[in-house]
């Protein structure tokens, strides 16, 4: 299954070439959503759609996202070499490995201890295990021992962004979520400006299964 083979890879180049058709500029994105193998991360039942623009079910009643929403969220993070970024929700752990392949130090959250340990074996699997922190816990809450973080990305749904992970981000850093009811959310861009002062962008209309935790919804 673990086997990376020419036609992956052409695959992933027609990928590529429909995100920058839908809008995606950013080449570092595009850059590591070709590097990485997606279809790794996928049961084996969905091996040869693998890199349609779709999302598809993991375990635990989670998904892995659509590379469209994958890309439009890196993209608004605008992450840059050598920056600490927090994940809220690794999920699958492709996201964390995108990532991890543009020169970010990467901490990831999950909550659900099955996805966790599977992730980690797959951070190992694709050699980046020293760049990806992986923990299991409750995102909502952040990682306070490890904060400031540049970056902040929540992929999940947030009935609101939670103060405390607010609070964990760097002066001049961004933070990216999902933000609504269980149904929809529109994207939220937060870039705090001082300690108490922060700007927010409210993009497009997405869909993401709920973020579980303390401030997120209860399960």
């Amino acid at each position: 299954m673990y086997k990376d083979e020419y036609r992956h890879k052409g695959m992933r180049r027609q990928l590529v070439n429909k995100l920058r058709q839908k809008g995606i500029k950013d080449e570092r994105v595009l850059q590591a959503i070709e590097l990485i193998p997606r279809h790794w991360f996928l049961d084996s039942a969905f091996l040869e759609h693998a890199y349609q623009d779709k999302a598809f079910p993991i375990d635990e009643g989670q998904t892995i996202s659509q590379p469209y929403t994958v890309a439009y969220q890196t993209e608004l993070l605008q992450v840059t070499p050598g920056m600490r970024v927090l994940e809220i929700g690794t999920g699958s752990g492709y996201q964390a490995c995108i990532l991890a392949a543009m020169g970010a130090k990467v901490f990831t959250i999950e909550y659900h201890d099955k996805l966790f340990k599977k992730a980690k074996q797959m951070f190992t699997l694709m050699g980046l295990e020293k760049h990806i922190q992986a923990f299991c816990g409750d995102g909502s809450k952040g990682l306070p021992q490890y904060a400031p973080f540049d970056r902040i990305l929540i992929t999940a749904a947030a009935p609101g962004i939670p103060k405390e992970l607010k609070n964990q981000l760097a002066i001049g850093g961004r933070l990216v979520a999902p933000v609504g009811d269980q149904h929809t959310q529109r994207m939220h861009c937060i870039v705090r400006k001082s300690e108490d002062t922060f700007e927010e962008i409210v993009g497009d209309f997405f869909k993401f299964v709920p973020l579980l935790g303390k401030y997120g919804w209860k399960k």
